[in-house]
């Protein structure tokens, strides 16, 4: 069965994962280490998941499975979904896949080691570019596409 797992916590995309999911009929899970609003129509369960940090990411992995998606930014979550054989849609739409995880967590690793270097030396350095309406037009492109792949089985 296709289900939606949401990382919800600081996620842009969740009303318009709402919206793509209600109009599939599909059940989405808004996994979160607080409760959130949820929508007042569609197949949405709130998770509400205390604890650490990463509780969230742990019940989403142990949960997941082949044909379902995740909605998260999170590469290390990503990955592990991604094991299981779910595909991987981050807020700015550039999808998750087997072949690009691995650079992904490379410059993920990278970039915490030139943070801590720069704070170690005082160095000031950019954040993330800020989320903007083409990261949207695309998240909701890429899960629709993503979403017709896996009920035709690809």
């Amino acid at each position: 069965m296709l289900d939606i797992f949401i990382d919800a916590d600081a996620c842009p995309v969740k009303e318009e994962t709402f919206r793509v999911a209600l109009r599939y009929d599909l059940r989405v899970f808004l996994v979160a280490n607080a409760p959130l609003r949820l929508p007042p129509q569609g197949r949405v369960e709130l998770v509400v998941v205390p604890g650490s940090f990463d509780a969230a990411d742990d019940w989403i992995a142990e949960r997941i499975d082949q044909g379902d998606i995740a909605v998260t930014s999170d590469i290390p979550l990503a990955k592990r979904c991604l094991d299981k054989g779910a595909r991987v849609v981050p807020p700015n739409g550039r999808q998750f896949t087997p072949a690009n995880i691995g650079a992904a967590l490379a410059s993920r690793a990278l970039m915490q080691d030139l943070r801590e270097m720069a704070r170690a030396d005082g160095t000031a350095l950019r954040g993330n570019a800020p989320f903007s309406a083409q990261d949207r037009s695309r998240f909701l492109q890429e899960l629709d596409t993503v979403i017709n792949a896996v009920r035709r089985g690809r």
